[in-house]
């Protein structure tokens, strides 16, 4: 197990340097993404002015309040609570945005499934998880937020904050075709199987 301390954007050979169970530090650009904003790109054909290339994306429709825009504050949004939100049902976005975005890293809670991990495998990605309730902690690795994209979606918009010390996160899925996900559940089926066994009862 190591720990990598990366400034965004980072190169394919940093992101398939990750292993499962590695712990990574985050600094500079994260991009804050949800479902309305995939669908948008992805399903809508719309387009957006960031360039992701390298970058790291956090599943996430942030709780912010509007102010006068500022020095400290150019868009004119404050983060007020910048949580995450369950990654599974955004699986089919994975791809895509590897592929046509050029994302390096996915932030979110529950992990995804199998087409997720062979993006990550065949384009050079990984997953980084958060635990779940942790939205004040998050919070605080937020500086600001430096610009914002197709709002017309908020708050599902694509929010570019600027973080330090952003983790540690633990990688949950990586380039090398592992899951601890994949893990958990295979453990899980075991298990219930040895126990239906137990009891006589055959499991379908």
């Amino acid at each position: 197990m190591a720990h990598h301390d990366f400034s965004t954007p980072i190169t394919e050979a940093e992101v398939r340097a990750l292993r499962v169970e590695d712990t990574v530090t985050l600094h500079g650009a994260l991009f804050g993404i949800r479902d309305a904003t995939q669908i948008a790109l992805f399903d809508r054909g719309r387009s957006t002015r960031f360039d992701l290339a390298g970058h790291a994306v956090i599943h996430t429709a942030p709780n912010v309040k509007k102010v006068a825009a500022s020095k400290e504050h150019p868009t004119g949004y404050a983060p007020v609570c910048i949580g995450t939100t369950t990654s599974a049902r955004m699986e089919r976005f994975t791809r895509p945005l590897l592929a046509q975005c050029g994302v390096r890293l996915i932030i979110g809670k529950g992990g995804l499934g199998a087409s997720s991990l062979a993006a990550f495998r065949d384009l050079g990605g990984a997953y980084l998880a958060i635990i779940g309730g942790t939205a004040a902690l998050e919070t605080t690795w937020v500086e600001g937020i430096e610009d914002v994209d197709l709002d017309d979606l908020h708050p599902e918009s694509l929010w570019r904050f600027r973080v330090r010390d952003f983790g540690p996160l633990r990688v949950a899925m990586d380039s090398h075709g592992t899951s601890i996900y994949a893990a958990v559940d295979a453990e899980a089926r075991s298990k219930r199987a040895t126990a239906l066994a137990a009891l006589g009862v055959k499991s379908r």
